[in-house]
């Protein structure tokens, strides 16, 4: 029988979800994710219920519910719904007034508002990123935070970009082809930059597979060119001391932390 997850807030509902999946992805069970950002009114919530509801009695189970409220009367409403539910804020927020001694005076949003300085490195690095994905130029590596290299479609360009909107995090990129494997080697500007340097790297199955879906049955997604390419690249890695990860069993979020904690980035967020 199905299962079903809810993630709801009367803001973005990014919280929910994060702690939501974190928790829910330790069990081996198929679940269908729905996320529901700002309920800011009572009728609002009431069609959530009734939605809840619904998915208990067409699927036996009753669904999970982690919700963000600013709105006492909303919680209220949802913890009345046939299913389980989880104020994810609740077990922090009362253990600090315990600490502290003061109360919490929720805010519409809050979590989630612009703060206009870290608004500010996020656009700038969001640019910069754009500007640097793929080689296109070398010649502002002196501004870069980090930069990413690796063959063809490992993940370096997705990196940039969530480095970059996330953290505010200068990330340029700079792709090895297949005209470079003859005599792989750091560039001028790579090797004047060295230090910022992090390399990424995959399991050769899984690159073909990626490719394939790009250029089907070419030679740059052939195994055969995969291995040798990784080969070739994981070598130069090694000779030039530079720090890399292999990013076939990783998301985005986890090769960008494993990137900032490797490289001791600093982070610009909210």
């Amino acid at each position: 029988m199905s299962h079903t997850a809810f993630y709801i807030s009367d803001g973005t509902a990014i919280t929910a979800e994060v702690i939501g999946h974190a928790t829910l992805s330790q069990y081996p069970i198929e679940i269908e994710h729905i996320t529901s950002p700002f309920i800011e009114t009572e009728a609002q919530a009431l069609h959530l219920c009734d939605q809840i509801n619904i998915r208990y009695k067409t699927t036996g189970n009753r669904p999970f519910v982690f919700f963000t409220f600013v709105e006492k009367a909303f919680k209220r409403l949802i913890k009345e719904t046939d299913s389980i539910c989880f104020d994810v804020l609740s077990p922090f927020t009362k253990e600090i007034t315990q600490v502290l001694n003061i109360e919490p005076t929720p805010k519409l949003h809050r979590t989630h508002s612009i703060h206009e300085e870290s608004y500010d490195h996020r656009i700038g690095a969001m640019n910069y990123a754009l500007a640097n994905d793929d080689g296109q130029t070398t010649q502002h590596y002196d501004d870069a935070d980090v930069i990413l290299v690796g063959v063809s479609r490992s993940g370096k360009t997705p990196t940039s970009l969530y480095l970059a909107l996330q953290y505010g995090i200068k990330a340029a990129n700079y792709p090895f082809i297949e005209d470079d494997m003859d005599d792989l080697k750091l560039s001028n500007d790579l090797k004047q930059n060295k230090k910022k340097i992090f390399g990424l790297t995959i399991e050769p199955a899984r690159l073909a597979a990626i490719r394939h879906e790009r250029y089907a049955n070419s030679k740059y997604a052939s195994i055969r060119q995969c291995r040798m390419e990784l080969r070739e690249v994981e070598r130069m890695y090694k000779k030039n001391k530079i720090p890399y990860i292999n990013t076939t069993h990783f998301s985005v979020e986890e090769i960008s932390a494993k990137v900032i904690s490797e490289m001791g980035l600093e982070r610009h967020k909210y």
